[in-house]
């Protein structure tokens, strides 16, 4: 593959990559790659799911090993055993997935790996909350992590790597769990950062952000460096053109949804949820879902969006005594386990795939097929090699999920490929209603329409679909009704051709 001359950049360089390759049972995940970083300098790092980001990060952080390859921190040559080796030379790594404790406190999360012979829990909660206020977000540092919803952990990741006093940190998808506010905090903080000196390398499937906050920009494709160029001189259409080899003919955004003729048979209400209340985030929360349709919902982190989800699904519970009704084709449903409300057609993709969404040690075809155990037509006490095999081979056919290899466990896979084992788990279970929450979360730009595609076609045949997305133009879309929430209310109602993300944003804040 031909490389283009990687551009000249005044200044110290701080971090070299020479021919850097990563081998996984005789499979390459990245290959010959070379590349550097100077002081000061926000380097925008781009690819497909499988291009090879996060691993070279991993290498640079510490995480993994480089099979072949030098790596070069201010002019020495260097070996990393572990994370902690490379923080001591200056290199910290914020996580696509979170790596923070859940039992410890936020606090604590912010300082473990940097731990004194000798601590006071006070003076810890006191640092962690400077740390906090200095980069303007509104945590209390003596909550456990697992109280936190995504985005708060995401900020605690960000604390932590700040807070580590480091010359490189490395953001791997830092802002796919913030919102449109908080992304306008984190990108001022990464400039405050640049001012400082401190070098940073920023991996973004929204390639928008790429292109606004970074210097230089390196695009990968197939564990290969194709392009190191200086941002201004690229473009969103040549930078996915160096990501996926091709020009894509059509974006996946704003694509004009087939419109229902007057003939089509009426589509049916399927499921009521009515003034129910769950956790302090859900508060008298009622809309509907019809078949046939998708139900995007939007709204601010807090707004109760995932809590209404997870309450439907059977995962948390709602408010015993004036707490609402839930009915499913009219009839009033209350889940004690997700196991019932999956009995009864009802499935819900987790945001968070890491913790909840499948078993990192196992492979993909186990993973798929303990989603087909959990439904009714599972033997749960007959576990079938044929049935294993078969089931794992068509969802991972259907559903293009790329291994290096066949046995490949689940942490080994790019954040999209994981994303796709995930829904794969779900659409396994025959749903009649399925709620995905943030679809495209960390997924590349070549992969997106391909799961929009499939919530359309799974629309198309009947399911009802709700779609729980911060992303503002996937919620306009793809969906056929917007919903948004506020407080734990469901405040405005949309038709896409009414909406637009200024009306959306202004009914989720005001």
């Amino acid at each position: 593959m031909s490389t283009i001359k990687n551009t000249d950049t005044t200044g110290k360089r701080v971090l070299k990559v020479i021919s850097g390759t990563k081998t996984y049972q005789g499979s390459n995940a990245i290959e010959n790659i070379d590349f550097d970083l100077f002081k000061g300098e926000i380097h925008g790092l781009v690819g497909e799911n499988g291009a090879g980001k996060s691993t070279l990060c991993k290498a640079l952080a510490g995480a993994i090993k480089l099979s072949s390859g030098n790596i070069w921190v201010s002019n020495r040559r260097v070996t990393f055993e572990s994370p902690r080796q490379a923080l001591k030379h200056g290199i910290a790594m914020v996580y696509q997935e979170t790596s923070l404790v859940p039992g410890m406190t936020v606090a604590q999360n912010i300082e473990l790996g940097r731990e004194k012979l000798f601590n006071r829990l006070r003076g810890l909660y006191i640092q962690a909350q400077q740390t906090l206020q200095t980069l303007n977000f509104d945590i209390d540092p003596t909550l456990p992590v697992a109280l936190l919803s995504a985005a708060e952990r995401q900020m605690v990741e960000i604390a932590r790597a700040v807070g580590a006093d480091v010359d490189v940190i490395i953001f791997d998808e830092p802002t796919a769990s913030l919102t449109p506010e908080e992304k306008i905090i984190f990108f001022d903080l990464v400039r405050i950062l640049k001012t400082r000196g401190i070098s940073v390398i920023f991996i973004s499937h929204a390639l928008e952000e790429s292109l606004e906050i970074t210097d230089r920009i390196t695009v990968l494709r197939d564990g290969k460096r194709v392009i190191t160029e200086e941002t201004a001189k690229l473009t969103r259409k040549q930078l996915v053109r160096y990501m996926v080899g091709r020009d894509l003919s059509q974006t996946h955004y704003n694509q004009e949804k087939t419109k229902t003729s007057d003939g089509q048979k009426e589509k049916k209400k399927v499921l009521v949820v009515d003034n129910v209340v769950g956790s302090n985030l859900v508060q008298n929360m009622s809309f509907s879902v019809y078949s046939g349709e998708v139900t995007g919902i939007a709204g601010l982190v807090g707004s109760g969006r995932t809590e209404i989800a997870q309450i439907i699904a059977g995962v948390t519970k709602r408010r015993l005594l004036h707490g609402g009704m839930i009915y499913l084709d009219g009839r009033p449903i209350r889940y004690r386990v997700p196991r019932q409300a999956i009995n009864d057609g009802i499935v819900y993709v987790t945001e968070d795939r890491k913790v909840n969404g499948f078993f990192e040690t196992m492979n993909v075809s186990k993973n798929i097929y303990l989603g087909w155990l959990a439904t009714r037509y599972g033997k749960r006490f007959i576990v079938s090699k044929k049935d294993h095999n078969n089931i794992g081979s068509e969802w991972t056919n259907r559903m293009q999920i790329h291994t290096l290899n066949r046995d490949a466990v689940i942490k080994e896979l790019s954040g999209g490929n994981q994303q796709k084992v995930t829904i794969s788990k779900s659409l396994v279970q025959r749903p009649k209603i399925i709620i995905i929450d943030e679809p495209t979360k960390g997924v590349d730009v070549g992969t997106i329409p391909q799961i929009h595609n499939l919530i359309r076609s799974l629309a198309e045949e009947g399911v009802a679909v709700i779609v729980i997305s911060s992303y503002l133009p996937e919620v306009l879309s793809i969906s056929d009704r917007i919903l948004v929430a506020k407080k734990g209310r469901i405040v405005e109602e949309f038709l896409p051709q009414d909406a637009t993300e200024e009306k959306i944003i202004f009914a989720a804040v005001h």
